[in-house]
């Protein structure tokens, strides 16, 4: 057979293979009903936030790129961009964004199948593409919409990559093929780049293999290929730091929360166990089932216990196949020490090792060449595809049962009964709320009912709803009851959900704030239960008032209390009206200033306060198709007079800012007035809107470390209510616009640089901290803030100089003398930093 011929019959019988794998996993697909759980919607969800990115691409606006990067802080991007390009040409939803595991099959089928054919030939690297669509663990992950089965696909392909420029050092014509090598190797470079953005622990499995090679190539003296080693690595930096430089320091702390403090939340066995490191062996059997395990080991054992060495070695063409061998152990065996010594386990960690696996299995298979061999072989093959079905779909009725718990208890039908309503809870509230964008707290988190499905099927409706997981904290409580406008709550069982859910839920059910929306029953004979407060905070509506100017923004009634206290949240009514665009893009800036006295006001009592955000908070929801007409929204929220406010009585001024023209006016207000008085009983009040939240967080910046961590503490709360945290861009805006008029004022500042740290602009962090330290230049912790964000941005020169106020006038600060030490180590100043951070 030619050469040309052979390449063509291989080709035919991977798309084969291929084919009979995309058939057994849409027909899979065509039957399941099931709502995707937690891991799995969250990916969904990520999805479609670059489905959504990608519609208008920006690629040369620096900011939009950065904008893309952000999108995934902690989990690398490639999967969601690449299902996104999938779902834009046949549409969003769950099975169509899992058309993108037949691109990554492809890739497994051919790389495990090249990497056979480069260390045994080609009869083996057929056989193990052929494994890798029966492997009961891989065919399992194959169906679940998450990272693993990509990750196995792409960490194969790197290795298969690696594996054809290591064959090079073994070839007489070396010199003659140096272009191929440096070919290969920048293949290599890019593949493992790629590796990197699937997921973080494709280096589990690859660090092993490269630096055996590296070290290998060193101790041989051949400088030529460790450069192009090097070149390779270089060039997997390339591709894969634009998204680790943006986003570092969240994949450095979140490492831990995803590792050690689940793996303690779980109960995993400690390193110093033998539990620990035979996991993944005892995990092995259920991975790839007894015949697929146990037949080839059987025969490989039988062919090397038939021939004598010399004989096995005349046999296998010399040191090759010995060769080929020792580099799958040096893979498997450093990839199993590596995923073992990762102290969070689970059975789907350790997928990208199992193709190369097939690879191993797959040569001791084709050790059976006699006739009988042959039948088993085939054999073998033929059970593995039952076993396969059997485990797929309840085709095998008690026998096919009884086979598969015996020999592959993998089962893993599609769920065929009733659709749970996850579709029809986001339903009610877009027609409760067609005009608003909501966010719906989700009490119970079990598989079915959790935040992330409610989140990825709200994401499926132009981002209408979003879901999050409040109630968790007991001190947070009376603050998410008061925040959130819809709960969602469950009978019966309530999944992994802590103590103080159960509060959470008498809390919504029972306050008399929330009235009961729709109920729906489940399966399980469960129920769960939809809430929506009885007076929502905003309410929006369309009208036909014509005496509205169609270019302006009106503020027809404000309603107040008539007397408050300082320093305490009082309730206030706005009432705006406007056209759609005007209403959704704008910003009002609001000041209640002291009208009744003439006379300067103490330097230690304000005279005024302010009260600015979008209209809506925010929550105007954003469409393509933006709804014509004038409209009319009603806000009921709380505003805060600072406790050391001068008594007197305050009227409203207010600005009006288009978010996105930068146009601004002055609005007329109706005629209202406030007296503060400290002798005034205090009304009761809604929840501060989130930007008036946010700049109460800024003002306790000056203190330092102490107050960091409730700072952090209460970010994490508010983004819970605001889950695209527009609240910081209002912020931002707001306070660039009123530090133009007032450039003295300090905790302005300190809220705008918040607002762009949380926002993680740099450029526009360091600016608002250089006028920081301008304004307070007095407190060390200003200096301390700039370096830190300088640090973040790779720049540990001009965070050195940011530091030395501080050194100079608080040299014992153990923060700032961390951020020295860490600033020389990033410098490359070893000595510097290793005297620094040991004396503190």
């Amino acid at each position: 057979m030619s050469v040309q011929r052979k390449k063509f019959r291989s080709l035919a019988i991977l798309s084969v293979i291929w084919m009979f794998g995309m058939v057994c996993d849409r027909i899979w697909f065509a039957l399941d009903r099931s709502t995707p759980a937690w891991d799995q919607a969250d990916y969904l969800t990520g999805t479609l936030n670059y489905w959504q990115a990608l519609q208008n691409p920006q690629w040369w606006n620096q900011d939009w790129w950065q904008s893309l990067w952000l999108l995934s802080s902690k989990i690398p991007p490639l999967t969601y961009i690449l299902a996104a390009g999938v779902q834009n040409i046949f549409g969003t939803g769950p099975d169509e964004a899992t058309l993108v595991m037949l691109l990554f099959s492809g890739v497994l089928l051919g790389s495990v199948y090249g990497l056979g054919k480069v260390l045994f030939g080609e009869a083996v690297g057929l056989w193990a593409a052929f494994l890798c669509q029966v492997l009961p663990a891989l065919y399992r992950f194959r169906l679940d919409f998450l990272l693993d089965y990509p990750l196995a696909a792409v960490v194969t392909l790197s290795f298969f990559f690696l594996s054809v420029w290591r064959s090079f050092d073994t070839l007489e014509t070396l010199k003659k093929r140096r272009v191929v090598e440096w070919l290969w190797a920048l293949a290599f470079g890019l593949s493992f780049g790629l590796a990197l953005l699937v997921k973080q622990t494709a280096l589990i499995f690859l660090l092993i293999p490269i630096v055996w090679l590296g070290v290998g190539t060193l101790r041989h003296r051949r400088w030529k290929r460790f450069v192009q080693l090097v070149g390779g690595l270089c060039l997997s930096v390339l591709v894969m730091s634009p998204w680790y430089r943006t986003n570092w320091l969240i994949v450095l702390t979140s490492g831990k929360r995803a590792t050690i403090d689940s793996a303690i939340a779980e109960g995993e066995a400690p390193l110093n166990t033998l539990q620990a490191w035979i996991y993944y062996w005892q995990q092995l059997p259920n991975q790839v089932s007894l015949p697929l395990l146990l037949v080839p080991i059987v025969a490989l054992l039988l062919y090397w216990g038939r021939l004598g060495f010399k004989q096995r070695r005349q046999e296998d063409k010399g040191d090759k196949v010995e060769s080929s061998l020792k580099w799958l152990a040096v893979f498997l065996v450093g990839s199993y020490l590596l995923s073992s010594l990762n102290i969070n386990k689970d059975s789907r960690y350790a997928l990208p090792y199992l193709p190369t696996l097939t690879v191993f299995l797959a040569y001791g298979l084709t050790r059976l060449s006699h006739l009988w061999g042959k039948r088993i072989r085939w054999c073998t093959a033929a059970l593995a595809v039952l076993l396969m079905l059997f485990n797929l779909f309840p085709v095998g009725g008690f026998l096919g049962s009884w086979v598969t718990q015996a020999l592959s208890p993998n089962q893993y039908y599609p769920y065929m009964a009733e659709e749970l309503p996850h579709k029809r809870v986001i339903a009610q509230i877009i027609q409760t709320e067609p005009l608003l964008r909501s966010t719906l707290g989700v009490l119970p988190s079990t598989a079915a009912i959790n935040q992330h499905n409610f989140n990825y099927y709200g994401a499926l409706q132009n981002f209408q709803v979003y879901g999050r997981q409040v109630g968790t904290r007991k001190k947070f409580i009376d603050r998410d009851v008061r925040s959130l406008e819809w709960f969602l709550t469950k009978t019966s069982n309530q999944g992994s959900v802590g103590e103080t859910q159960a509060s959470m839920t008498q809390a919504v059910e029972q306050s008399g704030i929330f009235q009961l929306s729709k109920s729906w029953n489940l399966p399980d004979g469960s129920s769960i239960n939809l809430y929506h407060k009885q007076t929502p905070a905003v309410e929006v509506k369309q009208i036909s008032n014509t005496n509205i100017l169609p270019n302006r923004l009106t503020l027809s009634q404000v309603a107040v209390p008539e007397k408050a206290p300082p320093g305490v949240p009082v309730p206030v009514t706005y009432e705006w009206s406007g056209s759609w665009e005007k209403l959704q893009n704008g910003l009002v800036l609001l000041t209640w200033k002291n009208k009744t006295s003439q006379a300067p006001v103490p330097s230690t009592q304000s005279p005024s306060w302010i009260h600015d955000r979008a209209i809506a908070m925010g929550a105007l929801r954003s469409s393509v198709k933006k709804p014509e007409g004038t409209f009319r929204v009603i806000e009921r929220m709380a505003m805060l007079p600072p406790a050391d406010i001068a008594p007197g009585i305050y009227s409203l001024q207010a600005t009006y800012l288009n978010r996105l023209s930068g146009e601004s006016y002055s609005i007329q207000v109706p005629n209202v007035t406030l007296q503060i008085d400290p002798q005034a009983p205090a009304t009761p009040a809604p929840e501060l809107d989130l930007v008036t939240q946010l700049r109460v967080l800024g003002t306790k910046l000056p203190k330092g470390t102490e107050a960091l961590s409730q700072i952090f503490d209460e970010v994490g709360r508010i983004n819970q209510y605001d889950p695209i945290q527009d609240y910081l861009v209002q912020a931002r805006l707001t306070m660039e616009y009123r530090l133009q008029e007032i450039p003295s004022n300090r905790d302005w500042a300190y809220t705008l640089a918040l607002a762009n740290v949380l926002q993680r602009r740099v450029e526009g962090a360091i600016s608002a901290l250089q006028k920081v330290t301008q304004l307070d230049s007095e407190n060390p912790y200003s200096y301390a803030y700039l370096a830190f964000v300088q640090l973040y941005n790779w720049q540990p020169g001009a965070a050195q100089k940011s530091l030395e106020p501080s050194l100079v006038k608080n040299p014992n600060i153990p923060e700032i003398k961390a951020l020295s030490g860490a600033a020389a180590l990033m410098q490359g100043n070893l000595v510097k930093a290793w005297q620094i951070l040991n004396n503190q």
